[in-house]
């Protein structure tokens, strides 16, 4: 089956919804979510918004802490339109009936409550309890059910983008996708298309993200022949629930925020050992400092305490960690919550310049699976809702004016077919041991001979996977395993530890290394 729209958005978080509305006025807009509209990584985040919003704030101050906390390697030209653009999205955000938290201010008026996460300077995180992303979700999905020029298909897995080669260069044109339902396969046709497909969590055994987060976009990109960028910067949050009888579940930042700090089983706090601001340091130093405390004690993991807070207060801003925590018996208030670090969220992936645009014409990327240079080496807490909605928006109105012809098939490539799929076990199989590799060899603390004799391993499991025609599951397994091995190369490139990475045969930053680690396709499917 074929359909045509005159806009296609992959993924259904802030970035994709904040585009498809930008685009309704103007056109059709198809978006497709491979699970249910509200199954994305935007719905997940606990923390908040970051803007400058009090006047107590500066842009100045904002764009300061984002440029310290990624160490050397953003872009500032794309920081700068972060900060200065931000404080606008989140207006419309409220405009749009968004229900962020309130407090009332010295003269009696009702303003927003703005709290403070690791590396912020000052208070200037929008959020609802701990739930943010998951209420900015609902906000922007109730706007799209209000727009008839927007179709959300649901269920629709997209396995490849269409790209015609042609006269001044590579086009995308649409994707081809599999109805998660009734395997029917589908093309859809359209005159600008945006990734916005989230992040990469399901590369690695322990991760925040949800089962969704299985780096289709970047995958797809790169056998698309999009150039790729900083893969090596995956960011751990280093405070999620470390439980047998729950998944990984985030510990929200703005916990420590509030004063909870990290602790041994015995009470014996350890953070000022490693940064000034302790528990408020950037996440890669604390990440790698809980690290090193379970290697140094020989223990599987260590401890938040929020017992020294007001029990009132973590129940109103706090109701989903308290909630998922008495689950398994945890009373916040009067137990240590057992953490470790885990995967949450990748810095780099497919290049995008101040409007979206990838390298190849007609495409579009936003969201955690864009690498627009904002981040750099180190995400700093709360920028990403901001950077989907601020570049999503951006996107659109590029799209609007660029992408103003029908798309053309000329130059269409073909696509693989595999006569004997691997079957879903199999795959699942294959897909685990990749996992268990990447979380063993690239993460917190990696070291060259590792993740050179992880990439040999990697490359074998890739090569078993025979995908066209199998499964959605077969697919995604590609997806990650591919991403496995961008992660693995970049990290391999780069010769110093900077941000979130750290390798113990370089373990200095050095200025000859100050660059992004880009990676050029050599268009292998």
């Amino acid at each position: 089956m074929k359909m045509v729209s005159d806009f296609l958005v992959v993924g259904s978080g802030l970035a994709g919804l904040t585009y498809a509305l930008q685009l309704a006025p103007f056109g059709s807009v198809s978006l497709l979510t491979k699970r249910t509209r509200m199954d994305a990584n935007s719905s997940w985040a606990q923390g908040g918004i970051a803007g400058v919003l009090s006047n107590e704030d500066s842009f100045e101050l904002h764009v300061r802490d984002t440029l310290i906390a990624g160490a050397g390697l953003c872009h500032t030209d794309a920081v700068d339109i972060l900060v200065h653009e931000g404080p606008e999205r989140i207006q419309e955000l409220i405009a749009l009936g968004a229900g962020f938290n309130m407090e009332t201010d010295e003269e009696g008026q009702s303003v927003l409550s703005l709290g403070r996460e690791g590396g912020h300077s000052r208070n200037r995180i929008v959020h609802t309890a701990d739930y943010t992303g998951w209420e900015c979700e609902r906000t922007l999905l109730e706007a799209v059910r209000g727009c008839p020029s927007i179709q959300v298909y649901e269920h629709y897995f997209v396995t490849d983008l269409m790209i015609a080669d042609q006269a001044h260069g590579p086009v995308c044109i649409g994707v081809e996708a599999l109805h998660g339902e009734t395997g029917e396969a589908v093309q859809l046709l359209a005159r600008a298309t945006l990734l916005a497909t989230g992040g990469c969590g399901q590369v690695y055994k322990h991760t925040t993200n949800p089962p969704v987060a299985t780096a289709d976009g970047v995958a797809m990109a790169w056998r698309a022949g999009a150039t790729i960028a900083n893969m090596e910067f995956i960011q751990f949050h280093p405070t999620t629930l470390f439980h047998p009888k729950a998944r990984a579940f985030l510990i929200t930042e703005a916990l420590r925020g509030e004063g909870a700090r990290l602790v041994h089983a015995d009470g014996s706090a350890f953070m000022e050992a490693y940064h000034p601001l302790k528990e408020l340091a950037p996440r890669d130093i604390v990440a790698r400092a809980i690290e090193s405390e379970i290697k140094r004690r020989g223990v599987e993991c260590v401890y938040l305490d929020a017992t020294g807070l007001d029990s009132e207060m973590l129940a109103s801003h706090f109701p989903t960690v308290m909630e998922r925590c008495r689950s398994v018996d945890i009373d916040i208030t009067r137990d240590y919550i057992p953490i470790v670090p885990a995967q949450h969220y990748q810095c780099g992936g497919v290049v995008t310049d101040l409007n979206g645009s990838t390298s190849i014409a007609r495409l579009y990327a936003a969201g955690e699976v864009a690498c627009t240079g904002v981040h750099g080496a180190n995400r700093l807490a709360s920028n990403s809702l901001l950077e989907a909605m601020v570049f999503g928006k951006r996107a659109a109105i590029h799209a609007l004016k660029c992408a103003d012809t029908e798309p053309s098939i000329t130059g269409l490539r073909e696509f693989e077919r595999d006569a004997n799929p691997t079957t879903t076990v199999e795959s699942q199989a294959i897909w685990n041991e990749v996992r268990d590799i990447m979380q063993r060899s690239a993460g917190i603390v990696r070291s060259t001979d590792s993740m050179l004799a992880a990439t040999e391993s990697v490359n074998s499991n890739l090569s078993k996977l025979n995908v066209h025609g199998g499964t959605i599951e077969t697919y995604e397994a590609r997806n990650a395993i591919q991403t496995a091995q961008l992660i693995l190369k970049s990290a391999i490139m780069r010769h110093e530890s900077r941000g979130l990475h750290f390798t113990v045969d370089y373990p200095e930053s050095v200025e000859s290394e100050l660059h992004d680690t880009i990676i050029e396709n050599q268009l292998h499917r």
